[in-house]
């Protein structure tokens, strides 16, 4: 019996190698596709996920006849959100005999159903902690011998992400198959129980990433020139050169390409606007910001901060999916929420105002779903006031 032991390990050791190499030659297929911001999973996309692993009993009688042996899982997953899938399942188990209790090796094939819940592939822009624990259970039709059952399956693991793509995931799990034996008659009526733990590869199609858009470039006969020290004609409060009557920052030092502001990471300042180098993300269909969007609010308030003469307008887009009240609705709830994003963090809200625009204004065709992803935004206006004294 322990060469039919060997024999299992081998073979599971095997499929696990062979699925190893197949997901990172597809994973490797996919990192052309890395590059940008990462987009949120959508409804329907599918992954495959295979299981191997070795499998024994926790109680008797099927601990007292087998030992360790292997199994397979294979599920098929479907999105029902970025945190939640659902799909069918089939299993594998085969326990070699004990050596002291001679004959043929245990085996239960299993098929079924469930609903896996994980933390969002996309959550996270470092691949180092966008680590992915999950918990699913499946309700099962099982086959023993010649005998017809019912079970349940319970996994739990945690998904390490393999290359920038974040097609292909890998990681340790462990899960509990329970086997209700029921009252056949000759047969004993105690329920199986039996736990896995293996290695768990899974492959979909990537995270979608928005490249990153360039910065418009500022006309030279639009942009301000740097006027020399000797006698300004006007004041230049902070002194990087440029005047205060065409500074929009005139109290923090800037350069003439960001009309007098310093340069930021995620956002730039523009002639009439503070455009946002990053997209801003929500919950799928709400007004709830995603915490994805919180580092390029975060610079925002930075930049208000620090330049206390900025009026700001807060415009929401939609695309043009669904009713135009409920988009409407829609935009108005996501400009409203960054608005009090920003107040929440220290932004007087008498320097904001938030207006929803529908699906009235886009920036590119609604008649794809790259375009109408691209519609649903957030931009923020500048409007500058001259006062007495300088920019305001």
């Amino acid at each position: 019996m322990k060469h039919d032991n060997s024999l299992a390990r081998s073979v599971t050791a095997s499929v696990t190698g062979a699925a190893l190499l197949l997901f990172a030659a597809l994973s490797q297929a996919q990192e052309a596709r890395a590059s940008g911001e990462l987009l949120a999973a959508e409804p329907g996309d599918f992954a495959l996920k295979v299981e191997p692993g070795i499998a024994f009993p926790l109680t008797s009688p099927q601990s007292d006849l087998f030992d360790m042996g292997g199994g397979q899982t294979i599920k098929a997953l479907w999105a029902l959100s970025p945190y939640l899938d659902i799909g069918p399942s089939a299993t594998f188990i085969t326990l070699a005999t004990d050596d002291a209790t001679p004959g043929e090796n245990g085996t239960a094939w299993t098929f079924g159903a469930g609903l896996r819940l994980k933390r969002a592939h996309h959550v996270s822009a470092d691949d180092f902690f966008a680590l992915s624990p999950w918990l699913d259970a499946d309700a099962l039709y099982v086959r023993t011998g010649d005998l017809n059952r019912a079970g349940f399956a319970v996994g739990v693991g945690l998904a390490i992400p393999v290359g920038e793509a974040r097609s292909f995931w890998v990681g340790p799990f462990a899960r509990y198959l329970h086997i209700l034996q029921g009252s056949p008659d000759g047969f004993d009526n105690h329920d199986a129980k039996i736990l896995s733990l293996g290695v768990s590869l899974e492959w979909g199609p990537g995270l979608t990433r928005e490249p990153e858009p360039e910065p418009a470039p500022v006309a030279l006969a639009e942009a301000p020139a740097p006027v020399e020290k000797q006698a300004p004609p006007c004041p230049d409060s902070d002194n990087d050169g440029i005047l205060d009557s065409i500074d929009r920052c005139p109290d923090v030092a800037g350069s003439a390409d960001n009309w007098g502001c310093r340069a930021y990471d995620k956002l730039k300042v523009g002639k009439e606007k503070l455009e946002l180098k990053e997209r801003l993300y929500f919950a799928w269909n709400q007004a709830t910001l995603d915490e994805a969007s919180h580092p390029v609010l975060d610079e925002v308030v930075v930049a208000l901060k620090e330049n206390k003469n900025f009026r700001v307008q807060v415009e929401g887009h939609s695309s043009s999916e669904g009713t135009d009240d409920r988009n409407q609705a829609l935009s108005e709830q996501r400009a409203e929420a960054v608005l009090d994003y920003l107040v929440a963090h220290g932004i007087e809200k008498d320097r904001l105002v938030s207006r929803g625009f529908s699906s009235s204004v886009p920036t590119d065709t609604n008649d794809t779903a790259a375009g109408r992803d691209n519609n649903r935004r957030v931009e923020f206006v500048v409007n500058f006031i001259i006062l007495d004294g300088g920019t305001k």
